[in-house]
Order: C-alpha cells, then structure tokens, then sequence
C-alpha cells in the first residue's frame, strides 16, 4: 500500500519532539523523509535516558533516512537544496538564515517549495529568541501550576538505582 504523500521529499532539520514529530507524520502518509543530523552525536534527544537509543527518539524518527550534513559549507547546502520538496526546521528563530537555508534563501532557489518552521514563542517577539519546551509552555501558560502539588513540590524519583 503507498501513501498519500508518496514521491514527496521531505528534510527535516529537527531535534527533541516537535520537527520530528512533523516529519514523521509526513513520513507515516509515505512521504520520503531524510533527517539531517550533525556530527559528531545528532540529534541531542539520542542519548537520552538509560538505552544507547531513546525509545521516544526511535518512535519520533520511524521511517527516516538520517545523514549528517555541515550546512555552514556551500556544499552541504548545494545538497540540501537539491533534495527537497518540503523542508521541517525546529531551530532557535534566525539559526536557518545563519546556515543559508532559511526561507527566503530556499525559496529564491525553489519557489515551490513548502517550509514549516517551528518554534515555541513565535519569529518576533521578546522571547522569539528564546528555546523551549512543553515544559516552559506549561509554566508560563499556568498549567504547570495545575499538575504541581505547591505546598510539596518534590520532583520525581525516579525507580531506577543511580549507581
């Protein structure tokens, strides 16, 4: 059975939840999807927790190609700029344009290109420089406030020995 999106290539330029939840969601509708990574550990949320691979980054990243290309070289992006339909980027605002690759770049070289950028306090703005989290979205919105026990406010412990 082929997807919906099939023949569709898409790059993603993603790390911890949101890009790559994006992309796999392209991905689960058949869409090809390659992540880009950066040497030497990709995408930092890998290595998290107690297996060699995170069980949440496998999932996230089902169904992917994965290379790693140095975008601050004309060459990576020559390449990335030929491999793309559609383009999921999940960085601090303004790190795209810093690689070369930002919107308006991609655009001028692919006009039919569809670009999903991603961020958690918008591209303007006095915290749109800022990184973030569900975390921080839950704090600043209140509701982290809801799911804290204010007058015992102990963090989780977790099961697993530490030594």
């Amino acid at each position: 059975m082929t997807g919906a999106l099939q023949g569709v290539k898409v790059l993603e330029i993603g790390s911890y939840v949101t890009g790559p939840y994006a992309g796999m969601l392209l991905g689960d509708l058949g869409a090809d999807v390659t992540k880009i990574e950066n040497k030497p550990y990709g995408d930092p949320f890998r290595g998290w927790g107690r297996t060699i691979l995170n069980p949440t980054f496998c999932s996230l990243n089902r169904s992917k190609k994965s290379i790693t290309l140095n975008l601050k070289t004309r060459e990576a992006r020559d390449i990335f700029l030929s491999l793309a339909d559609v383009i999921i980027e999940n960085l601090r605002t303004g790190s795209v344009d810093g690689l070369g690759v930002g919107y308006e770049t991609v655009r001028a070289r692919n006009p039919r290109i569809i670009y999903c950028s991603i961020s958690g306090f918008g591209s303007e703005g006095p915290y749109s420089q800022l990184p973030t989290y569900d975390t921080i979205g839950q704090a600043m919105g209140g509701l982290l406030s809801l799911l804290t026990d204010l007058d015992d406010p102990n963090p989780w412990v977790s099961p697993w020995p530490t030594t």
